[in-house]
């Protein structure tokens, strides 16, 4: 079971698949006040980390996003603080699922076969699986614990080469969701 986990913990920041089929989604509380973050966190081990997230179970993955998410906010003026101080809490989590896709196919065969999985028409459907990968980041204000801004990047998952490859997939993808935080940043960019 942990070898499985292990490969699916692999596989899933690997949604990064080039930032072109990463699909990015973001929402923010529309009473908070962002002006007022300067320095952040990443959670400690009480803090609502979800054991069964797959970037728990793969801490090699979750340092690349980690220094990912850092270089982008740290480039923004933000600072990492260590222990309680600072303004807000990051949360990165994963998660990936499988996905099926299905595909009429229209037409007149030729040949000499039967196809018994052909509709009344002369078409069939061809079904697809794949696996979707989500990479979530949260900003948690950390006076409350509320959610305060969400940004989410889901896309198709896929294999690696080398951890260089994977790094370059994963800040691109970080990238592309905190272009829009703070809420407002992505139309000065």
């Amino acid at each position: 079971m942990k070898k499985l986990t292990a490969v699916v913990a692999l596989f899933t920041v690997l949604l990064l698949a080039g930032c072109s089929t990463v699909s990015v989604v973001s929402d923010y509380d529309r009473e908070f006040d962002f002006s007022k973050l300067g320095a952040y966190r990443w959670p400690e081990k009480d803090e609502g980390i979800r054991k069964s997230d797959v970037l728990v179970n793969n801490p090699l993955m979750y340092k690349r996003v980690q220094s990912a998410v850092d270089k982008r906010l740290q480039a923004r003026g933000y600072r990492l603080e260590k222990g309680r101080k600072a303004d807000f809490i990051v949360h990165a989590h994963a998660g990936v699922k499988k996905v099926r896709s299905y595909y009429p196919r229209v037409g007149i065969g030729f040949g000499y076969r039967y196809w018994p999985w052909w509709g009344p028409y002369g078409g069939y459907t061809y079904v697809s699986t794949y696996e979707e990968g989500s990479l979530v980041l949260d900003i948690i204000s950390a006076g409350d614990k509320e959610l305060a801004w969400r940004g989410v990047a889901t896309g198709v998952v896929r294999s690696y080469r080398t951890p260089e490859a994977m790094q370059r997939d994963i800040d691109k993808a970080v990238d592309k969701i905190l272009v829009n935080f703070p809420p407002g940043a992505g139309a000065t960019e």
